[in-house]
């Protein structure tokens, strides 16, 4: 027994604090102001209980909540239950869950097998009952259901059985324990409420309490404090008292004074602050701490030196089941050690800090909070920095308390705990608790889990267990056990770093525990590597095998060079790796990302070779690359690498090798050279292989020449102007190595320059600013001159350029323009040191603007624009090169230098010559017009300019020009007109200018005079004749007879008309579009066109569809008059229109003639129904019989027509019958049902005046008018009178108002009784006359019209309805005109959604409507 490690592990425990934890602990700061006046006890019993708005802190950090494993766990115990209470619920089992997390098993799980089996032989053999409580200190007690109590030592031995079950039978169940300090003394709390204490040393009865609390009520909890002397208990009734024991004249005594009284609140926790010896001096001891939890709020008193209260803390809204925890815990804050009071009710974890300041002042500070997604019904520290939670599905959750991080979740049902709940229901004095506190015995478990010296003992019912800390060899052999080799090597790193979670048994300072971690992980690396060999499949596909290894070899490689043991990657584990071909390959090709980021720069010479030979098997020279240019290539073959990368065009390696290797930066130019050099001086295009090589030399060259390595690094210091030299003097070289006798002079700079001019010429001026910088910083005398020859080589290589590229044909404008571009930059410079001859830019200039040369025109211009920009202009006599340019029709140059002339009025010269920045001019005026930093000089020169060229500019873009004009030339449109001769170009300009469709700025439109908009009326007679009409009607700044003569002038009769009607001239406007429509018929008849002057119409229209066109026209024409006429004037309109449509019909004879005469039949049925909303039927019948086509005709021809007229008539007399029912009938409906409710019998709801209180029979002498409303509310007619709650409305006697429901409406919009939607007045006006005592009132009613009570009643009843009202359908009635007449005949009005045009029209009778009652 004594070898058990759970008896080691008792045995071993320290409550101690980790002192060297203290550098390491990042504490948050805290937001509860500091408590320095703390109320007393007496403010806080006098505090209501409930809480009304919850206590929230900032800052809140919820937990991941994964499940963890549980494999720790060494042997199973049953489902827990709960020993007292056999009416309570068993818990369900749950199985273990297994997961895998980063911080292993953090927990270890034990059954102390000794105490539990004597726990189940008492049970046996001495009726000792099952456990209920259980504590631990020096020793283990563990409390039984028989009142007994039975001591253990830490070797799991009975050392004392207190009590007996006669006593236990008078007791009841211990239901608390507590043992002092120096584990000499034990208190045991009954379930009946006595308190005895026993003599640990001897097993001795010492004292037996009975009167320290009420009778009647359960021990819940009894504490020793620090003094061995003070201890405290908490009873059933919610009540807490302070134990002090006494011993005088060797009688021991025990005084009890109450210290939180139930009836203020019930307690169901308390937590005295425990010291441990090592802390004894700490300054807050002395006030001997006590925390207390009732059901809504904590409290923290002193009981030294005198009683006083320090902090309060309301839960705020919580599940009236959570039970309350407390734990107490010394927690090292900022190199300070304080007591730290972790406590909840629920899933948020609060702490709460106590220390004491310089000057003596005791602070309790609020810390951040911690939520857990579970409700808590156990708390406890494990160490300073983990606490042990339980939740309400027995799931143990390991918390680190800085970081708020889950470390480990363990499900303990099997334990079978024990529940305290049958003494929270205080079953053994009855069940007189309270319901609340009856609620949370339900989960409560206080006196079956207990810490003690880190270590967590659980009570079960038939067992006993033990959790304590693993030290940290222990997580990670746990790990590699279940051979999660990956999780184990990343736990033990955390250790290696200081970054895991409840370390423990790492000492030391942190060298020496990373060199014993460091060893340990070897040790897994070695095992791994073992397993993973022996684990590789030997047969099957190739890919799982590799797979295998991917797994396990970069998480070596990984750990090896986190522990900087590269010795133990190549020599031992490669080694060991080696022997198997899948697994080789693996590694080698997982070193590459290593040694491409630099975290792998030293390989060894076997494994360099394997690595190489490997990626070029396998055809991967990427890789190869990328490895080569990151590594130490010294001791490797030269030749054989340079080789190989030249083979495969690895190029960045083979120049990397040769720089790095043989400090060679001359011979990768020289192969670069003789790659791409020939095909140039052929004339040949590159292949994309030969590009890419090109642009690496050039920027290699670039590298080389700015001090830099290539591809990536530094060139080293003492090598930089050696370098430069040697770059600089290859490329000057005047033949190459191999040179035949073809060959030109600097051939390498001709490759170059043919190659990319621009981006060599960059390079040299990359090259150039780097050298005057280091020119200027250069202190040393050699320094100076090393960087001066380098000048001195630039200027060398610019006067060959200019021998090369000036002298010969060979190259383009462009390349020749970016040589003296650069050029120009380089001299307008301020520290330039080049030398140019000023007589080769004029021949450049010559070259470039030779006018006999069209060829690339665009090219050439660009190229001079570029060189002037940088500053070459200062390079050229001006006045020559103007004449050149404009020559060359350079229009770009020329503006170039009139704008540095400020001669603004050419440069619109220039614009307008130049064809292709024609359209530019536009934004160019206005800008230079609107923009600030020109001369009032300047902008009228440019506006006069403007103006001179207006016709070109109109020409251009009329809609720009006009748009210009309204901007900044309001004045000047007359004379702009007068300037355009041109009467299209007039119109195009008056159109843009007037119509906001064509105007491009809609905000710059002008107002311009009547003159101008006739004269834009007669030149859209002339070019836009459709477009007339519409301007007519988006325009009223004409003049209406001037229009009327210009529209005449050109025959345009529909614009006439529509000015005719303007004017008034209704007749005359229908008289020239009924001459329009006769002329269109005659056309139609006689099978030919119209041919009126003036009048152009579509090609694409039959003779049909214009006379269909006009006589729409026409017809609305007559409608919009009619409305304003009398039935005369509405004759003489439309009888002329009817007889010009059925008068042509008489003409049309023969077969070929039907089609045309069906059209104009419909066409005048249309007329017909348009005529029916005016005129009467009869007058309309008897027109049309006087006609010869109808008159002589049979019956059936104007059958269609005659039934047409009838249908209409059918419908609105139809329609008129069905809405007077409908009128008739809800309005009968309604009103029935208004006076029933007006009729029915009120019932006042008190039988007094609501104003003045008193009876309504105040005398029986004299009756009083009493007025009653349907709201139930009473008053005498003189009190309302009195309050001013009636008024006189016509035709009645008086109008009254509830006062009352008035009064509580007085700040709602509206009080009069008219507006009012309540029932504050009465449906009908009641009097009710008292009379002699005993007879009943009676009813008098007023007359019974509708008042605007009853009008507000019948809204009312109107809201009740159920759905839509059968009346909507008369709303359409209304918006009827006049006599105008609605019928299904009437196309020339369309419904417009009306349900009166719809085809399916069928008009149904709805039943009443339905009311809630």
């Amino acid at each position: 027994m004594s070898g058990s490690p759970d008896t080691r592990s008792l045995v071993s425990a320290s409550s101690q604090l980790n002192l060297m934890e203290i550098d390491t602990i990042d504490d948050k700061e805290f937001d509860i102001p500091q408590v320095d006046t703390p109320p007393t006890l007496e403010s806080i019993l006098n505090e209501p209980e409930n809480e009304e708005e919850p206590f929230i802190l900032e800052d809140t950090c919820l937990l991941n909540t994964e499940n963890i494993d549980a494999h720790s766990c060494e042997t199973s115990s049953l489902a827990s239950s709960d020993s007292g209470d056999p009416t309570h619920l068993k818990r369900k089992r749950k199985t273990v869950e297994l997961s895998t997390i980063v911080h292993g098993s953090v927990l270890r799980h034990s059954i102390l097998k000794g105490i539990s089996a004597q726990i189940v032989s008492a049970a046996d053999k001495v009726d000792a009952g099952l456990p209920t409580a259980v504590t631990v200190s020096g020793v283990i007690v563990v409390g039984t259901s028989h009142g007994l109590a039975l001591v253990f030592d830490l070797n799991q031995a009975l050392r004392l059985c207190l009590g007996s079950t006669a006593t236990g039978a008078e007791y009841g169940a211990v239901s608390a324990l507590s043992i002092n300090h120096d584990c000499t003394r034990l208190l045991c709390g009954f379930a009946k409420g006595h308190i005895t204490m026993w003599d640990l040393a001897n097993g001795k009865l010492l004292r037996t309490i009975t009167d320290a609390h009420p009778p009647g009520t359960a021990i819940l909890h009894v504490k020793f404090t620090d003094d061995p002397t003070l201890a405290v208990c908490n009873d059933s009734g919610g009540s807490v008292f302070e134990l002090a024991f006494r011993r005088v004249m060797g009688m021991r005594t025990c005084e009890s004074r109450c210290l939180f009284s139930g009836s203020k609140g019930e307690v169901c926790n308390v937590e005295p602050l425990l010291t441990a010896p090592d802390l004894k001096d700490h300054p807050i001891t002395q006030y001997s701490l006590l925390a207390m939890a009732s059901l809504t709020k904590i409290l923290v008193i002193g009981l030294k030196p005198s009683l006083k209260v320090w902090m309060t803390f309301p839960y705020g809204k919580t599940d009236p089941t959570s039970v309350p925890q407390l734990a107490w815990q010394f927690v090292p804050v900022q190199k300070v050690v304080n007591p730290v009071l972790a406590f909840c009710r629920g899933d948020t974890i609060h702490f709460l800090l106590v220390k004491k300041d310089e000057t003596g002042t005791i602070h309790v500070i609020k810390q951040r909070q911690l939520q857990l997604n579970c409700d808590i019904i156990s708390l406890n520290w494990i160490n300073s920095r983990t606490l042990v939670v339980m939740d309400s599905g027995e799931k143990l959750r390991v918390v680190d308390r800085p970081s708020q991080e889950e470390l480990e979740r363990l499900d303990v049902a099997e334990v079978q705990l024990v529940y305290n709940s049958s003494h929270f229901k205080s079953l053994a004095t009855g069940g007189n608790v309270s319901q609340a506190l009856a609620l949370v015995g339900e989960k409560a478990c206080y006196q079956s889990v207990c810490s003690y010296a880190g270590q967590m003992v659980l009570l079960g019912t038939k067992s006993a267990h033990i959790m304590t800390l693993r030290n940290w060899r222990e997580r990670v052999d746990c790990l590699l056990k279940q051979e999660r080799f990956v999780e184990a090597l990343s736990l033990a790193w955390s250790f290696h770093e200081g970054t895991a979670k409840a370390i423990l048994g790492l000492f030391g300072d942190p060298a020496k525990r990373k060199g014993v971690v460091a060893d340990k992980m070897v040790e897994v690396l070695f095992q791994y590597v073992e397993r993973s060999v022996k684990k590789c499949p030997e047969h099957g596909k190739i890919q799982v095998m590799e797979q295998h290894f991917q797994d396990m070899v970069p998480v070596m490689v990984d750990y090896c060079l986190l522990l900087q043991r590269t010795d133990l990657l190549f020599n031992q584990l490669y080694t060991r790796l080696v022997k198997n071909c899948v697994a080789r390959g693996v590694f080698l090709e997982s070193l590459e990302p290593y040694i491409v980021s630099e975290r792998l720069g030293c390989v060894t010479a076997p494994v360099m070779r394997d690595l190489l030979t490997h990626l070029q098997d396998n055809n991967m020279m990427d890789s190869v690359e990328n490895c080569l240019i990151h590594l130490d290539i010294t001791s490797l073959d030269i030749q054989q690498v340079v080789q190989m990368c030249w083979d495969n065009q690895l190029y960045d390696a083979m120049i990397y090798v040769f720089n790095r290797g043989m400090n060679d930066y001359i011979n990768p130019m020289e192969k670069l050279f003789q790659v791409i050099g020939p095909p140039l001086r052929e004339g040949k295009a590159l292949t994309d292989e030969q590009v890419v090589m090109g642009n690496k030399l050039l920027v290699y060259i670039s590298c080389s020449l700015a001090g830099r390595a290539y591809p990536l690094g530094d060139i080293p210091e003492d090598l930089v102007s050696q370098v430069k030299n040697q770059v600089f003097e290859f490329l000057i070289r005047l033949h190459s190595a191999e040179a035949g006798q073809e060959e030109e002079l600097y051939p390498y700079i001709r490759t170059l320059v043919h190659f990319d001019t621009p981006e060599f010429l960059n390079v040299l001026a990359l090259v150039s600013t780097s050298l005057q910088t280091q020119l200027v910083s250069q202190h040393t005398f050699e320094d100076f001159k090393n960087d001066k020859q380098a000048l001195e080589y630039q200027q060398r290589i610019v006067d060959i350029l200019l021998k090369v590229m000036v002298e010969n044909s060979e190259f383009t404008p462009s390349q020749v323009g970016c040589l003296f571009t650069f050029l120009a930059r380089q001299l307008a410079k301020p520290d330039n040191t080049l030398f140019v001859n000023r007589k080769l830019f004029d021949q450049v200039l010559e070259f470039l603007c030779s006018p006999d040369d069209d060829s690339r025109h665009t090219e050439r211009q660009q190229v001079l624009l570029e060189l002037l920009q940088v500053g070459g202009v200062v390079q050229f006599d001006e006045g020559r090169l103007l004449g050149l340019a404009e020559k060359a029709e350079f229009y770009q140059i020329c503006e170039f230098l009139y704008e540095q002339k400020h001669l603004y009025d050419k440069v619109l010269d220039c614009y307008l010559r130049d064809p292709l920045r024609k359209e530019e001019i536009f934004n160019y005026i206005h800008n230079l017009l609107s923009m600030p930093g020109y001369s009032s000089e300047e902008k009228h020169c440019v506006w006069d300019a403007a103006l001179l060229h207006i016709a070109e500019l109109v020409t251009l873009d009329p809609a720009k020009s006009a748009d210009l004009v309204a901007m900044h030339f309001p004045e000047e449109v007359r004379p702009i007109i007068t300037r355009l001769q041109d009467d299209l170009l007039v119109f195009q300009f008056l159109r843009c200018l007037l119509d906001q469709r064509e105007g491009p700025n809609p905000q710059a439109l002008l107002r311009l005079s009547p003159d101008l908009h006739e004269l834009h009326i007669g030149l859209l007679c002339r070019f836009g004749p459709r477009q007339l009409t519409d301007f007519l009607k988006a325009s009223q700044d004409y003049r209406l007879e001037e229009a009327i003569q210009i529209t005449e002038q050109y025959q345009l009769h529909e614009a006439t008309a529509y000015l005719l009607e303007q004017k008034g001239d209704s007749n005359g406007a229908f008289q020239v579009l009924l001459k329009t429509l006769k002329d269109k018929l005659s056309a139609v008849t006689s099978e030919k066109r119209s041919e009126e002057e003036g009048e152009t119409e579509r090609e694409e229209e039959s003779p049909l569809q214009r006379v269909e066109g006009s006589l729409g026209d026409i017809i609305a024409l007559c409608h919009r008059s009619s409305q304003s006429l009398n039935q005369e004037q509405r004759g003489v309109l439309w009888f002329p229109l009817l007889e010009a449509m059925m008068s042509p019909q008489k003409l049309l004879k023969g077969l070929d003639t039907r089609t045309t005469s069906e059209v104009l039949k419909e066409l005048t049925m249309k007329v017909l129904n348009s005529m029916s909303s005016f005129i009467p039927l009869p007058a309309i019948i008897q027109r049309i019989l006087q006609d010869p086509v109808y008159g002589k005709g049979k019956l059936a021809e104007i059958q269609g027509l005659i039934l047409g007229m009838l249908e209409t008539f059918n419908y609105e007399q139809t329609l008129l019958e069905t809405t007077t029912s409908l009128l008739n009938h809800d309005l009968h409906w309604s009103l029935s049902h208004l006076r029933a409710a007006v009729s029915r019998g009120l019932h006042p709801r008190q039988d007094h005046c609501n104003i003045c209180l008193q009876q309504y029979k105040r005398r029986q002498d004299s009756p009083d008018e009493i007025i009653i409303f349907s709201c139930g509310h009473l008053y005498h007619c003189q009190c309302l009178q009195r309050k001013g709650s009636g008024h006189a409305e016509p035709r009645l006697l008086q109008v009254w108002s509830c006062y009352k429901c008035l009064s509580s409406q007085r700040g709602r919009a509206g009080v009069t009784t008219e507006t009012g939607r309540g029932r504050s007045t009465s449906l009908a006006q009641t009097k009710v006359m008292s009379r002699e005592a005993g007879e009943e009132g009676r009813k008098v009613f007023a007359e019974t019209t509708l008042d605007p009570q009853q009008s507000q009643s019948w809204d009312q009843l109107r809201c009740l309805y159920r759905g839509p009202s059968r009346l909507a359908i008369l709303s359409e009635i209304s918006h009827c005109h006049g006599n105008e007449k609605a019928g299904l005949l009437n196309p020339s009005q369309p419904g417009r959604g009306s349900i009166f045009h719809s085809e399916n029209f069928q008009l149904k009778l709805s039943p009443p409507p339905s009311v809630e009652e």
